[in-house]
C-alpha cells in the first residue's frame, strides 16, 4: 500500500475512515534527521486511535521556519523514511509554516504534539477533539544532530 498521499486524496480517505468509526490522529514535523525522538512521538501518536497521519513540511516550508541550511534531507528522503515506519499510515507534505490546511480539510480526532508545544498555542487545536502531548527524549533534536556532526567532523574534514 502506497501511504504517501496528497491532501486531496487524503480527504476522501480520512472521510471514509471515519465514516466506518475510525479514530484519525494527526501529527506533523519536519523529521529532518530521524532519531529516536520522532520514533517515540509517532508511536505514541499511532496509540490514541486507529490511523495515524503524518504531515512533513516542505523543503520551502523548512527553509522558511529553520533557514536556509535546513533541510538536511529532502521532502522526498523525509517521506519515504517517515512512509516505511510502522506506526504511520499516511503521509502528506504541506507547504505552509503550519499544517492548519491538513488539519482543517481532514478534521482529524486527537492532535498529538511533543512536550515542547505544553502550554504554546497548538495550531487546529479548537479544531479537534483531543490534543496529547508526548514527553521528549531528553538530548534528541535534529539541530543538536546537526551541532554534534560538525562539532565531531566539521574540522576534521577541513584538514583533508
Amino acid at each position: 500500500m502506497n501511504k504517501i498521499k496528497n491532501l486531496k486524496e487524503l480527504k476522501n480517505i480520512a472521510k471514509n475512515l471515519k465514516s466506518k468509526g475510525n479514530k484519525l490522529v494527526f501529527t506533523n514535523g519536519c523529521f529532518d534527521l530521524i532519531h529516536p525522538g520522532h520514533i517515540k512521538i509517532l508511536k505514541e501518536a499511532k496509540k490514541q486511535g486507529d490511523i495515524l497521519i503524518v504531515g512533513i513540511n516542505s523543503d520551502s516550508s523548512i527553509k522558511k521556519i529553520k533557514g536556509n541550511l535546513r533541510p538536511i534531507l529532502n521532502q522526498n528522503a523525509r517521506v519515504e523514511i517517515i512512509s516505511s515506519i510502522e506506526y504511520v499510515d499516511y503521509v502528506t507534505i504541506f507547504d505552509e509554516p503550519t499544517p492548519y490546511r491538513i488539519i482543517k480539510t481532514l478534521k482529524p480526532d486527537i492532535l498529538v504534539k511533543g512536550g515542547d508545544w505544553y502550554n504554546k498555542k497548538v495550531i487546529g487545536e479548537t479544531m479537534v477533539d483531543k490534543v496529547y502531548f508526548v514527553k521528549l527524549l531528553k538530548g534528541y533534536s535534529s539541530t543538536k544532530l546537526i551541532e554534534k556532526i560538525l562539532n565531531k567532523y566539521g574540522k576534521h574534514n577541513q584538514t583533508n
